[in-house]
């Protein structure tokens, strides 16, 4: 299908591209309230069972690195039908496994080939769109793609205490195949044969360091990757926080968790409807201050101890902007580099979730029982992010 018959408006289209972008939200969110469970099933501590989503990160940080430049040389749809194919089949076999080893290295399989969705999603949304429209398009995308943490606690916790926390791995082998028919039957190639590169390892490390050595590049990137790990942190403990700490019923942590996707929605409608007005730079700014405020507040809320109810809005907040930074930041970032698209967002994603899974494993690693690791990692994160924008890339 030639690029320029492309349905660029298409409900349709944006439905599917959510949906194959929602495949990792439902891997990390869907599991979450059965984390307690499944450190009692497999009779290990809390960090262990922290220690899959810290492995699920970084394979998926690290596949996006082989998935960017594949998908660049050979095009996004094969590409894209292979990730998810192996993504259902790690699916299955975390279904069925008896140890947290295990589960380790399959849910590292599960993230490494799930990462060909969320680089190649990104890439289509490029290849059809410039910077003002890609963070609009991206915004829809984006809408589609939170109904599945809105969705995916309250389906995985209610999974877990009727069918135990197995199903869930099983329901998502299950979404994963539709998705793939989807791909299958309504995704066209996107790539323009004269935009496809030679697959070669010194141009594509070539190209990487082009892009990492370049301070607005790089200001970019790692503004969305550590108010991306801020989330990451919330998602690691919150529901340790919230059910343990607090006394949250696993089943009713859905619901909480599903406040902060209403946010996001609310966030990334307004980012919508905005973004073309007044630019990319300017939400980009309004999202930093968000999350720099939700940040401060909620670090003072932990030292004042006022409790789950302060906590809750702070961290609504925060995670809210999540969508403004990243689909502004990434529209900054790929409009000034249109021919190796796959390859930008592939580093991009690849330090995104590389610096998520290092907090990840932070928390994992400090004392279970506290609420301290997860504010300070976020009230961190968010400084960190805001300081990459205002010192690297405001000018861009």
């Amino acid at each position: 299908m030639p690029q320029s018959s492309l349905p660029k408006s298409s409900f349709v289209l944006f439905l599917i591209l959510g949906s194959i972008g929602l495949l990792t939200p439902f891997a990390i969110d869907m599991y979450l309230p059965a984390m307690p469970t499944i450190a009692n099933d497999l009779m290990v501590n809390h960090g262990m069972v922290q220690g899959t989503l810290t492995a699920y990160t970084a394979g998926f940080a690290l596949g996006q690195l082989l998935h960017g430049p594949l998908a660049d040389s050979y095009g996004r749809r094969p590409i894209l039908m292979g990730g998810i194919v192996f993504f259902a089949i790690a699916s299955i076999i975390c279904a069925t496994t008896t140890s947290i080893e295990a589960l380790l290295y399959t849910r590292f399989a599960q993230g490494f080939a799930g990462a060909a969705a969320a680089v190649i999603v990104q890439a289509v949304v490029r290849d059809m769109f410039d910077k003002e429209e890609f963070a609009r398009a991206m915004s829809f995308i984006t809408l589609v793609i939170t109904i599945s943490p809105l969705l995916a606690p309250m389906i995985g916790g209610h999974l877990a205490v009727w069918f135990g926390w197995r199903s869930i791995f099983t329901v998502l082998a299950g979404v994963s195949f539709f998705v793939l028919l989807a791909v299958l039957f309504k995704i066209p190639e996107t790539l323009a044969p004269e935009n496809k590169q030679p697959l070669r390892f010194k141009t594509t490390m070539r190209n990487y360091f082009q892009l990492i050595t370049n301070p607005v590049v790089f200001g970019l990137i790692f503004c969305g990757a550590f108010s991306f790990a801020g989330m990451f942190a919330f998602i690691t403990a919150g529901s340790f926080v919230y059910i343990d700490i607090y006394g949250v019923a696993p089943e009713y942590f859905g619901y909480l968790f599903a406040l902060n996707v209403v946010g996001m929605v609310a966030m990334t409608s307004f980012n919508g409807r905005v973004v073309r007005k007044m630019g990319s730079h300017w939400m980009l700014r309004f999202g930093l201050w968000c999350q720099t405020f939700a940040g401060v507040a909620l670090l003072v809320s932990w030292l004042l101890d006022f409790g789950l109810w302060a906590i809750v809005p702070c961290v609504i907040l925060f995670v809210g902007t999540i969508s403004i930074i990243g689909s502004n930041s990434m529209g900054l970032l790929l409009s000034s580099y249109p021919q190796m698209a796959g390859t930008a967002s592939s580093l991009a994603g690849t330090l995104r979730f590389g610096t998520g899974a290092a907090i990840s494993a932070l928390i994992a690693f400090l004392p279970s029982g506290y609420v301290w690791p997860m504010v300070i990692a976020m009230f961190l994160c968010a400084v960190l992010s805001a300081s990459c924008y205002w010192l690297l890339s405001r000018n861009a």
